[in-house]
Parts: C-alpha cells; sequence; structure tokens
C-alpha cells in the first residue's frame, strides 16, 4: 500500500499515512487533530523528479554506460 505525505495548514506538521491510491485525496487530518490539511510531494518523488530533470552526468553514469555520447 502507498504512502502518501501530508502538510497540516494549521500546525505546519508533516505526517504520512498509508492508504489505497483511490483515497490519496481524501482528508486526512493531522495527529494533532486539525482537519485543513493537503497532500504534498514527498521528498522521494521530488529528488526523482529532480534527477529526470538534470539527466545524467556528463559522459556517462560510468563504465559501458549506454547512456553515454
Amino acid at each position: 500500500m502507498p504512502r502518501y505525505e501530508y502538510r497540516c495548514r494549521a500546525c505546519g506538521e508533516r505526517f504520512e499515512l498509508r492508504r489505497p491510491m483511490a483515497e490519496a485525496e481524501a482528508p486526512a487530518p493531522c495527529p494533532q487533530g486539525h482537519e485543513e490539511t493537503s497532500r504534498v510531494l514527498s521528498v522521494f518523488a521530488d529528488l526523482r523528479a529532480r534527477a529526470e530533470t538534470v539527466g545524467p552526468p556528463a559522459g556517462g553514469c560510468g563504465p559501458g554506460c549506454a547512456c553515454a555520447s
């Protein structure tokens, strides 16, 4: 089951919940009991997006790398 990260708009706390994909956008009260929360991009997803944007290092990823040009 995937994990989703949320941030509370009232207190700023970030927290994770494991829930089915169909419930990813469902309300998620924060551990402090506040109701106003929003889903945020996780650090893992952010790092992956940055890596895809930047691409492989100049000269490829290493010896024998197919992406070297």
